[in-house]
């Protein structure tokens, strides 16, 4: 599966995208979790910021 996916990435609209992962702390354990998600590129600053 995951072949696939990498597949998928390197075609000429998989460029386009971002594999973000983001720090997320917990307000009840004040543990850090991480968030990890795929967005555009141009929507990588507005995913951090959030």
């Amino acid at each position: 599966m995951a072949k696939k996916v990498v597949a998928t990435l390197k075609t000429s609209t998989g460029k386009d995208w971002a594999k973000v992962i983001k720090a997320v702390k917990s307000p009840k354990t004040g543990a850090y979790s991480f968030k990890e998600e795929m967005v555009p590129v141009d929507k990588v600053q507005d995913f951090l910021a959030k």
